[in-house]
């Protein structure tokens, strides 16, 4: 096990739990491009071992928006911060088949800007609502015949949020006058990793993805205009319909020692129903103590 360190691949979560004291500490930046649009961001994991099997922490995420076709973000925002805990189930011993499993459970809690963002769309950074995760993760080891290991996991997830109230132009594509409630559809994720060490500090990792998200409802009214345009309320039902996407994302990590590395990495995502393409390129540190 001492012949390889890891930083972890790109996407997939750990099924491992800190030692209780001990913290982890990692920051991604992120510029998520799409046509006519980069959103540049960072997401920082803080976990920290709170008992034997149990660790707990929070990701706050920040982000700016720039637009090819309107106004970008008026400064850099918060986005919604999620707390999280993690309980190991079953751990991996060197020469047994039984892989290190562990629950997750996250909360996000609606600390972004979503809704009233007037002649300024790209402010919106937060979807409003509270959203409830629970994944089950997996992390397995492989000698391989040249003896060098390759380490896989296999992460599932169901995300499920409440309803929001709406007001004004939001980040559900509603119009300035609109008034009324919104309510996700549950969201779907599944990721498998592969990591081959190619020497003790350098690894290659790869994520394959797949992500779906029900139909999201927005309705309401649609108030009167004082420009005379619409002359009385009217309601408004918006359904986003279902989507789903394929995703790849290939990494490489370089390890100082055992407790820092760092990862470069990029997420291509591809193939989706009711979804737009994007290039995610990436770096992030992690550092353990």
């Amino acid at each position: 096990m001492s012949d390889a360190w890891w930083t972890g691949p790109m996407l997939a979560n750990s099924a491992e739990t800190l030692p209780p004291g001990h913290f982890l500490f990692e920051p991604y930046l992120y510029d998520v491009r799409s046509p006519n649009t980069d959103s540049f961001g960072s997401r920082t994991y803080i976990l920290y071992g709170l008992a034997n099997r149990l660790s707990v922490g929070l990701i706050p995420v920040f982000g700016y928006n720039r637009l090819g076709n309107g106004p970008s973000s008026s400064s850099v925002g918060v986005g919604d911060i999620t707390l999280q805990a993690q309980y190991r189930l079953t751990e991996f011993q060197p020469g047994k088949w039984i892989p290190t499993t562990a629950i997750q459970l996250q909360e996000t809690l609606p600390t972004g800007k979503y809704d009233q963002l007037g002649d300024r769309p790209a402010d919106g950074l937060g979807s409003g609502t509270y959203t409830t995760t629970l994944a089950i993760n997996s992390q397995m080891y492989f000698w391989l015949p040249n003896g060098r290991i390759l380490r896989m996991r296999f992460d599932v997830s169901e995300a499920f949020s409440n309803h929001a109230r709406v007001q004004g132009v939001s980040v559900y594509g509603t119009g300035q006058n609109f008034q009324g409630n919104v309510k996700p559809g549950n969201a779907s994720f599944a990721d498998l990793s592969f990591e081959y060490s190619l020497t003790e500090r350098w690894v290659l990792a790869l994520d394959a993805t797949y992500s779906h998200d029900a139909n999201t409802l927005t309705a309401g009214e649609q108030l009167v205009d004082p420009a005379g345009a619409i002359p009385y309320p009217q309601n408004m039902r918006l359904n986003s319909g279902s989507s789903s996407a394929f995703g790849l994302a290939p990494a490489v990590e370089y390890n100082w020692s055992s407790a820092i590395g760092v990862l470069l990495g990029t997420r291509v995502t591809f193939g989706g129903h009711h979804s737009v393409d994007t290039v995610t390129p990436a770096v992030a540190v992690n550092y353990v103590y």
